[in-house]
């Protein structure tokens, strides 16, 4: 089992790096960091002594001054240098760097020296490093106006305001689930060996101008807000690209959303779901008091519509404590989607069985490891 810590742990790709690092308990022991270390030389030192592997993702990515930014970042890198340095600590070092290392600016400068002094070091102490050099990363909870032109977008268009566009030039991109994949492959390949500093040049996913990034999720908000329909999600990056916008609906503000009934002397009727994609929908009833779920996904969509019975649907994205709770009444039918990364549930809070109706994005595989449980 490797002991892993990672710099930036509550940052955007830390954090999804952290959560799924939680999947694989038998393989990974996590070492909790704080931003704090850097501050409290005795904590860091205590740190990188724990650690099997460190992946330095700690870093400034804007600031006003671009001086401050490129000195602040090989602050960051020296410290944890020095860090190991002082206790003889030789951690698998991975390095966040960037493909604007080659630009000229001051971020990208950053990058390079930063990567050049991790490799330098792992040559003197004879430790393993690895230069990982990144394209842009997008994916659920990034910040907008920091971390990516996907977060700003999907922000505005979720908000209701509207995106401008300064340089419509081509952008390449990769999902950030991918990213954390081929950090734990860049991990599990250093076990078996090899060469002791390396700079890996991630590839991007796709590659897209920003014209066309904005029509794609300006039809998101169209399909999805204006007409109630999900996109098509057979393609991986277009799969990837609505489950970061639906991440930054205002969720407690929408939801119930309800559905349209329709009614006529041989009864009712619901439309529960529309679609331009496949997937699976399914039905079940729960007897009051019941509680079914208390999992999440990490890539499918998900949809819960009650139409008989009363219902309370819970979610919490992981990592927080804080919960949204919707009720909805069969009487007046209504659905709650399920964000990825959120775990979720839903209880009989009636007197008589509750009639819901599923819907995923992906027909169900047991052996999928898609689906993670965990209490709300």
């Amino acid at each position: 089992m490797k002991k892993i810590g990672i710099t930036g742990q509550a940052g955007f790709v830390g954090t999804h790096l952290f959560n799924t690092l939680a999947h694989f308990p038998e393989e990974y022991e996590r070492v909790p960091f704080d931003d704090a270390f850097f501050a409290d030389q005795v904590r860091l030192e205590e740190f990188v002594s724990e650690c099997d592997v460190i992946v330095h993702l700690a870093a400034m990515n804007r600031h006003n001054d671009p001086q401050t930014l490129y000195e602040t970042n090989l602050r960051l890198v020296n410290q944890v240098i020095g860090a190991c340095e002082k206790t003889g600590a030789k951690p698998h070092i991975l390095f966040s760097s960037s493909t604007q290392e080659e630009r000229d600016n001051l971020y990208g400068k950053s990058k390079r020296e930063g990567r050049e002094l991790f490799e330098q070091w792992a040559r003197r102490a004879g430790a393993r490093f690895t230069g990982l050099v990144i394209p842009n990363v997008f994916g659920p909870f990034g910040h907008p106006y920091y971390n990516s032109v996907v977060a700003t977008f999907c922000h505005q268009l979720t908000h209701g305001e509207q995106p401008r566009i300064d340089v419509d030039g081509e952008i390449n991109l990769i999902y950030v689930g991918d990213l954390v994949r081929a950090i734990l492959e860049m991990i599990g390949q250093a076990a078996a060996g090899g060469d002791c500093v390396e700079r890996v040049q991630v590839p991007h996913q796709a590659t897209i101008r920003v014209t066309e990034l904005l029509s794609k999720l300006s039809g998101f908000k169209e399909d999805y807000f204006d007409r109630g329909v999900f996109p098509d999600l057979s393609d991986p990056f277009e799969r990837d690209l609505f489950n970061t916008f639906v991440c930054y609906i205002d969720h407690k503000a929408l939801y119930p959303v309800p559905l349209k009934l329709h009614t006529d002397a041989r009864g009712s009727f619901v439309e529960t779901v529309k679609l331009k994609t496949g997937g699976q929908v399914s039905f079940s009833t729960t007897v009051p008091g019941v509680t079914r779920g208390n999992h999440y996904h990490i890539r499918k969509a998900e949809r819960f519509a009650v139409i008989r019975g009363k219902a309370r649907i819970e979610l919490r994205r992981l990592g927080t404590d804080q919960i949204m709770s919707f009720e909805l009444d069969g009487g007046s039918p209504s659905y709650v989607d399920m964000p990825i990364w959120h775990a979720h549930n839903i209880t009989n809070i009636g007197n008589e069985d509750l009639f819901t109706i599923f819907w995923i994005s992906e027909h169900y595989d047991p052996s999928d490891p898609d689906t993670y449980f965990e209490t709300v």
